[in-house]
């Protein structure tokens, strides 16, 4: 008799903590970030979908966006250069890219052994533009600068939430200034209701139309520099992406076949049975 009331007790228990977690909270009782926090707007591109393929001269504009904006903070340690070569790049482009680049690589002198850097070779991984996360943080009021190689797909939403954060940046709206006072960001961060606490240490990164320059007659707008470097960042987290679509493709046309088969076999083993 002892085991059934356990049991109801627990049942009981359970279906009262399941009902109130999934019953909606009091206004008074939410959290600015639970009120203003906005999920990614919808958004699109090319490798989209199981037959996506890169746009690779969106690719090589949204690296021209890193370039001239993003690498000044953001490193992109799992990326060479020699990597460029997949998005359209040639050889001769790449190696100039790489003796070109900014930020020189670190090195030793090898008369001296002592630290030095030196020009990029196209083999190099993309440099730091940091010697180490606390000069990185030293030069960003203690907020660390993420890596940008595997960000697309560490960040809930992918592309959309690189998009949508980078052209979220807005005014603190006057709701949450009445509502939550002590929720509007220091001067020191900025309100985007995309990040996840509403106060983001980088400053927007893309401020007007024009800021960079493309060369292919596409227009130079926000919009479109946050899609193409969304895009150019969801290849480098994810270059083999078009290759797997590929075998992926080939593996599901090959098992179609093969059902085919061994159901005609089985039909042709079977046909002169009776059930």
């Amino acid at each position: 008799m002892v085991r059934p009331i356990a049991f109801l007790v627990g049942l009981v228990f359970v279906t009262a903590l399941v009902v109130a977690l999934l019953m909606p909270r009091d206004a008074t009782e939410m959290t600015a970030a639970e009120v203003f926090h906005k999920e990614p707007r919808e958004f699109h591109l090319a490798s989209d979908g199981p037959f996506g393929r890169f746009d690779r001269r969106q690719l090589q504009r949204g690296f021209q966006v890193y370039k001239e904006v993003c690498s000044a903070c953001h490193s992109l340690d799992l990326v060479a250069f020699r990597d460029l070569e997949e998005i359209g790049f040639s050889k001769a482009e790449v190696k100039a890219i790489a003796n070109q680049w900014a930020i020189e690589v670190p090195s030793v002198n090898p008369d001296t052994g002592e630290p030095a850097t030196r020009k990029a070779l196209p083999s190099d991984h993309f440099p730091s533009p940091y010697a180490n996360e606390t000069a990185a943080r030293a030069a960003n009021n203690n907020a660390l600068p993420p890596d940008l190689s595997l960000i697309v797909k560490a960040r809930e939403g992918h592309a959309a939430y690189v998009h949508s954060l980078i052209t979220g940046y807005a005014d603190v709206p006057a709701e949450l200034k009445k509502r939550f006072p002590d929720s509007v960001p220091p001067a020191t961060l900025h309100y985007n209701p995309y990040f996840a606490n509403l106060a983001i240490a980088m400053p927007p990164p893309l401020v007007a139309d024009g800021q960079v320059a493309y060369t292919d007659g596409t227009p130079s707008t926000v919009e479109n520099y946050s899609t193409d470097v969304a895009a150019f960042l969801t290849w480098a987290s994810e270059p083999k992406l078009e290759e797997r679509h590929r075998t992926g493709i080939a593996v599901v046309i090959f098992l179609l076949i093969a059902t085919t088969l061994g159901f005609l076999a089985y039909r042709n083993v079977w046909a002169g049975i009776k059930h």
